[in-house]
């Protein structure tokens, strides 16, 4: 149960005389109405008030069903219209019988003003804040009064906010109504009526209800409890109010516990995963030490094939004296400060540098529309950034002529197994380029990885799923990844590199958990 269905199901109580004991000693309501009744009357007779066309009056028949007498028809079983049984001392009334109400009416704006002139002009719901009236416009042609004491409703846009108003006159827009009570009705006890009316006209328009006319209001009917127990009713539901509000903030706060749960918790995995903490090492795995010297000898090859510069200061991350070095050319540095937790002693470190080659897209002025032709033989294909999202490499209908890729596009080519990765809007959605792709370059919103070093691709991509995630955290209060880290960062990132085989089953063990965590959260 939300807080909301909690306080309506309260209210709902409080209508149906279930809220607070009946008292046998209280004036029935039946005397309250006669007296209200003969109040109208002399009011009527003064010309204080307009007489209704057609007053209603209800009674319980000798078959004990109610019946309800418009004007001078003849009496007409409402039965099914009474929605539940009230008590004994209670009567049932329609608010056209015991409530003013006052409509409001629109003013042009040359008609207020910001600057205190006049009497305040109340236009809507933004002008309620938690039972408050809040005046920011004032007004001398006001037509459409509502005074202290006066229940403000509401009835257009932000349908059924209330407030009592504290003001001694207003004129109210065209939003609001406002509504006074004849003799001994309370209007707090009004109030309650009301936001059980609303409630079921939002439920039966599923939450969603245009506006609030008047004779949704004054052709209602009203269960009517003795003046006493009005009384009791009101100072029952401002007991109880402040309950109804911390259940409410729990329940908030549960529900942003238990949406950002399944979020967390994949966070913590990629965590344990890279940290080596997720499934324990295995002493007859090749350390990482091996799998580094086969990284450093297969960069070799590509350099000699002239598909990579040599790095004229290539790092080398070492272990001494219980501290984390790094050997560039001749230099060593201590970079324990760059270490952001410790790895199992069979992994070893290396910088993203290292593994493989990265390239964003072009710039946009060398790539746009008006460069894109039809597809055709002697066309190239332009991945786009809906390709790494959605996982697809036939996506999309972009090509450049052949031409202009051989003499400006060459460099974004990309190659089965590269990995594309979102870098605009969507970002940090990464794909691997499956065998049997179309020819094609990168766009703008793509970064290409080309991971060169016999390491798990899969392994590779958790790394840098986590990678993001924790750029996300610290360079921004939300979880959404905001950008890209800058290249330049980027590459001097460290990766925690286990053994080959451990790297195979940290991923097994991620998909695992990852499945068990999508059927709990689902």
């Amino acid at each position: 149960m939300t807080g909301q269905q909690l306080k309506n199901s309260i209210l709902q109580m409080a209508v149906q005389g279930k809220l607070v004991p009946q008292d046998p000693n209280d004036e029935p309501a039946s005397v309250l109405l006669e007296r209200i009744r003969k109040e109208k009357e002399q009011l009527i007779k003064e010309g204080k008030i307009k007489k209704e066309k057609n007053p209603s009056y209800i009674f319980r028949g000798a078959d004990n069903l109610p019946y309800e007498k418009i004007g001078k028809n003849e009496p007409v079983c409402i039965a099914d219209e009474v929605p539940f049984e009230i008590p004994e001392s209670w009567e049932w009334v329609r608010f056209s019988s015991i409530i003013e109400l006052q409509s409001g009416q629109d003013m042009a704006p040359d008609k207020y003003n910001a600057n205190g002139d006049g009497i305040p002009y109340i236009t809507g719901a933004s002008n309620i804040e938690n039972g408050s009236v809040i005046i920011n416009r004032w007004t001398e042609y006001g037509k459409a009064f509502a005074y202290k004491g006066d229940l403000l409703l509401t009835c257009k846009g932000t349908v059924g906010t209330m407030a009592i108003l504290d003001e001694p006159q207003v004129h109210i827009a065209r939003q609001i109504m406002a509504i006074r009570t004849t003799g001994e009705i309370g209007i707090l006890y009004i109030q309650v009526v009301l936001e059980t009316l609303v409630a079921s006209l939002k439920a039966a328009a599923k939450s969603m209800i245009p506006g609030i006319a008047r004779e949704d209001v004054l052709k209602s009917l009203l269960p009517l409890p003795p003046y006493a127990e009005q009384k009791r009713i009101v100072s029952k539901l401002s007991e109880i109010a402040q309950f109804v509000a911390m259940y409410s903030l729990r329940e908030n706060a549960l529900n942003r516990l238990y949406s950002s749960f399944p979020d967390q918790l994949r966070k913590s995995i990629l965590q344990m995963a890279v940290q080596g903490k997720l499934i324990p090492q295995d002493p007859t795995d090749e350390p990482a030490s091996v799998l580094l010297e086969r990284i450093r000898a297969e960069k070799e090859q590509l350099i000699k094939a002239g598909k990579i510069k040599r790095d004229k200061h290539e790092s080398v991350i070492f272990r001494r004296d219980n501290s984390h070095y790094e050997k560039r050319g001749s230099e060593e540095v201590c970079i324990d400060d760059e270490i952001p937790f410790e790895v199992p002693p069979s992994w070893a470190l290396i910088r993203l540098d290292d593994i493989g080659i990265y390239r964003k897209g072009p710039f946009g002025s060398s790539l746009t529309k008006s460069m894109f032709v039809p597809k055709g033989a002697d066309t190239v294909k332009v991945y786009e950034q809906k390709n790494a999202i959605q996982k697809d490499h036939t996506l999309g209908t972009y090509y450049i002529t052949r031409q202009y890729y051989e003499s400006k596009m060459r460099s974004f080519t990309v190659e089965p197994g590269d990995i594309l990765v979102s870098c605009a809007g969507t970002i940090g959605e990464t794909y691997v380029l499956p065998e049997q792709i179309e020819l094609g370059i990168i766009n703008q919103a793509l970064m290409r990885m080309t991971i060169f070093a016999p390491i798990d691709l899969d392994y590779f991509l958790l790394y840098f799923d986590y990678v993001l995630k924790q750029t996300a955290k610290e360079s921004s209060k939300g979880s959404a990844i905001k950008n890209i880290p800058p290249f330049e960062i980027f590459k001097k990132l460290i990766l925690p590199l286990p053994p080959l085989e451990e790297q195979k089953r940290i991923v097994e063990k991620v998909r695992e958990l990852e499945s068990l965590c999508n059927s709990l959260c689902s």
